[in-house]
Protein backbone atom coordinates (compact mmCIF):
# COMPACT_ATOMS: atom_id res chain seq x y z
CA UNK A 1 0.00 0.00 0.00
CA UNK A 2 1.46 3.37 -1.01
CA UNK A 3 0.16 6.90 -1.15
CA UNK A 4 1.92 9.09 -3.72
CA UNK A 5 1.55 12.67 -4.84
CA UNK A 6 3.25 13.92 -8.00
CA UNK A 7 2.48 17.35 -9.35
CA UNK A 8 4.21 19.07 -12.23
CA UNK A 9 7.25 21.02 -11.02
CA UNK A 10 6.84 19.84 -7.43
CA UNK A 11 8.75 17.20 -5.49
CA UNK A 12 7.52 13.61 -5.60
CA UNK A 13 6.01 12.65 -2.25
CA UNK A 14 5.14 9.15 -1.11
CA UNK A 15 4.35 7.15 2.00
CA UNK A 16 4.39 3.36 2.06
CA UNK A 17 4.37 0.41 4.40
CA UNK A 18 7.68 -1.44 4.13
CA UNK A 19 8.81 -4.90 5.17
CA UNK A 20 12.39 -4.49 3.96
CA UNK A 21 14.81 -1.68 3.09
CA UNK A 22 17.84 -1.81 0.83
CA UNK A 23 21.21 -0.45 1.97
CA UNK A 24 20.60 2.96 0.35
CA UNK A 25 17.23 3.25 2.11
CA UNK A 26 18.84 2.34 5.46
CA UNK A 27 21.50 5.03 4.90
CA UNK A 28 18.84 7.60 3.98
CA UNK A 29 16.73 6.58 6.98
CA UNK A 30 19.69 6.91 9.34
CA UNK A 31 20.55 10.34 7.88
CA UNK A 32 16.92 11.47 8.27
CA UNK A 33 16.81 10.10 11.84
CA UNK A 34 20.01 11.95 12.75
CA UNK A 35 18.57 15.19 11.34
CA UNK A 36 15.30 14.74 13.23
CA UNK A 37 17.13 14.01 16.49
CA UNK A 38 19.31 17.10 16.07
CA UNK A 39 16.16 19.17 15.48
CA UNK A 40 14.62 17.89 18.74
CA UNK A 41 12.26 15.22 17.40
CA UNK A 42 14.14 12.00 17.98
CA UNK A 43 11.40 9.88 19.58
CA UNK A 44 13.45 9.36 22.71
CA UNK A 45 16.95 10.09 21.48
CA UNK A 46 18.40 13.47 22.39
CA UNK A 47 21.68 13.04 20.50
CA UNK A 48 22.28 10.88 17.45
CA UNK A 49 23.55 7.43 18.40
CA UNK A 50 26.51 5.84 16.62
CA UNK A 51 25.59 4.89 13.04
CA UNK A 52 25.95 1.14 13.68
CA UNK A 53 23.51 1.36 16.61
CA UNK A 54 21.03 3.30 14.49
CA UNK A 55 21.28 0.78 11.64
CA UNK A 56 20.67 -2.06 14.13
CA UNK A 57 17.68 -0.17 15.55
CA UNK A 58 15.99 0.12 12.12
CA UNK A 59 16.83 -3.47 11.19
CA UNK A 60 15.30 -4.51 14.53
CA UNK A 61 12.13 -2.56 13.79
CA UNK A 62 11.79 -4.44 10.50
CA UNK A 63 12.42 -7.78 12.23
CA UNK A 64 9.81 -7.32 14.97
CA UNK A 65 6.48 -8.91 14.02
CA UNK A 66 4.54 -6.58 16.33
CA UNK A 67 5.77 -3.47 14.48
CA UNK A 68 4.58 -2.02 11.20
CA UNK A 69 6.97 0.47 9.61
CA UNK A 70 5.75 3.25 7.33
CA UNK A 71 8.27 5.42 5.50
CA UNK A 72 7.89 8.72 3.72
CA UNK A 73 9.97 9.73 0.72
CA UNK A 74 10.73 13.05 -0.88
CA UNK A 75 11.90 12.59 -4.47
CA UNK A 76 12.58 8.93 -3.68
CA UNK A 77 14.75 9.61 -0.62
CA UNK A 78 13.56 8.19 2.71
CA UNK A 79 12.90 11.20 4.93
CA UNK A 80 10.57 10.08 7.71
CA UNK A 81 8.74 7.27 9.43
CA UNK A 82 5.86 6.20 11.61
CA UNK A 83 5.54 2.92 13.44
CA UNK A 84 2.43 1.10 14.55
CA UNK A 85 2.98 -1.27 17.45
CA UNK A 86 0.44 -4.06 17.74
CA UNK A 87 -0.47 -5.32 21.21
CA UNK A 88 1.10 -8.65 22.20
CA UNK A 89 -1.07 -11.75 21.74
CA UNK A 90 -1.52 -12.15 25.49
CA UNK A 91 -3.14 -8.70 25.75
CA UNK A 92 -6.61 -9.71 24.63
CA UNK A 93 -8.21 -6.86 26.60
CA UNK A 94 -6.51 -4.26 24.39
CA UNK A 95 -6.43 -6.24 21.15
CA UNK A 96 -8.44 -3.51 19.37
CA UNK A 97 -5.82 -0.76 19.92
CA UNK A 98 -2.50 -0.01 18.28
CA UNK A 99 0.21 2.41 19.45
CA UNK A 100 1.66 5.03 17.08
CA UNK A 101 5.32 5.80 17.75
CA UNK A 102 8.56 6.79 16.05
CA UNK A 103 6.86 9.40 13.90
CA UNK A 104 9.07 12.06 12.33
CA UNK A 105 9.92 13.88 9.12
CA UNK A 106 13.48 15.15 8.69
CA UNK A 107 13.70 18.95 8.89
CA UNK A 108 14.86 19.25 5.26
CA UNK A 109 11.68 17.47 4.09
CA UNK A 110 9.13 19.38 6.16
CA UNK A 111 6.49 21.67 4.71
CA UNK A 112 5.29 19.28 1.99
CA UNK A 113 2.51 17.53 3.94
CA UNK A 114 4.46 14.32 4.56
CA UNK A 115 3.63 14.24 8.28
CA UNK A 116 -0.08 14.33 7.46
CA UNK A 117 0.43 11.67 4.80
CA UNK A 118 2.22 9.45 7.34
CA UNK A 119 -0.57 9.95 9.85
CA UNK A 120 -3.27 9.22 7.26
CA UNK A 121 -1.42 6.07 6.16
CA UNK A 122 -1.02 4.99 9.79
CA UNK A 123 -4.77 5.31 10.32
CA UNK A 124 -5.58 3.48 7.07
CA UNK A 125 -3.11 0.73 7.96
CA UNK A 126 -4.50 0.38 11.48
CA UNK A 127 -8.03 0.05 10.10
CA UNK A 128 -6.84 -2.46 7.51
CA UNK A 129 -5.23 -4.53 10.27
CA UNK A 130 -8.55 -4.56 12.18
CA UNK A 131 -7.71 -1.98 14.85
CA UNK A 132 -10.30 0.58 15.93
CA UNK A 133 -8.19 2.79 18.22
CA UNK A 134 -4.80 4.49 17.89
CA UNK A 135 -2.99 5.65 21.02
CA UNK A 136 0.15 7.79 21.15
CA UNK A 137 2.23 9.91 23.48
CA UNK A 138 4.35 12.98 22.80
CA UNK A 139 6.57 15.43 24.67
CA UNK A 140 4.98 18.80 25.38
CA UNK A 141 7.86 20.47 23.50
CA UNK A 142 6.84 18.89 20.19
CA UNK A 143 4.35 21.62 19.31
CA UNK A 144 4.09 20.88 15.57
CA UNK A 145 3.35 17.21 16.24
CA UNK A 146 0.74 18.15 18.84
CA UNK A 147 -0.93 20.54 16.40
CA UNK A 148 -0.97 17.80 13.73
CA UNK A 149 -2.53 15.22 16.05
CA UNK A 150 -5.13 17.61 17.38
CA UNK A 151 -6.06 18.82 13.88
CA UNK A 152 -6.54 15.16 12.88
CA UNK A 153 -9.03 14.55 15.67
CA UNK A 154 -6.82 12.98 18.32
CA UNK A 155 -8.09 13.62 21.84
CA UNK A 156 -5.68 14.43 24.66
CA UNK A 157 -6.77 12.31 27.59
CA UNK A 158 -3.89 12.71 30.01
CA UNK A 159 -0.52 14.09 30.84
CA UNK A 160 2.54 12.86 32.66
CA UNK A 161 4.30 15.62 34.63
CA UNK A 162 7.69 13.82 34.61
CA UNK A 163 7.64 12.35 31.10
CA UNK A 164 11.17 13.12 29.87
CA UNK A 165 14.37 15.00 30.59
CA UNK A 166 15.47 17.27 27.75
CA UNK A 167 18.51 19.52 28.09
CA UNK A 168 18.48 18.93 31.84
CA UNK A 169 14.86 20.01 32.22
CA UNK A 170 11.91 17.74 33.03
CA UNK A 171 9.11 18.09 30.47
CA UNK A 172 5.55 16.86 30.47
CA UNK A 173 4.19 14.24 28.15
CA UNK A 174 0.73 14.22 26.62
CA UNK A 175 -1.32 11.13 25.84
CA UNK A 176 -3.67 11.03 22.87
CA UNK A 177 -6.19 8.60 21.43
CA UNK A 178 -8.33 8.41 18.32
CA UNK A 179 -11.29 6.17 17.70
CA UNK A 180 -11.20 5.01 14.08
CA UNK A 181 -14.89 4.21 13.79
CA UNK A 182 -15.12 0.44 14.03
CA UNK A 183 -16.51 -1.46 17.02
CA UNK A 184 -14.28 -1.54 20.09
Amino acid sequence: MENSVLQSGKPALSVARVDALNSTDIEDLCDATDAAIEAGGGFGWLTPPPRAALERYWQGVLAMPLRILLVSRLDGVVCGTAQLVRPPANNEAQSFAVHLTGTFVAPWARGHGLARMLLDMAEDTARGEGFSVINLDVRETMERAIALYESAGYIRFGEHPFYARVDGEIVKGFYYTKYLGDQV
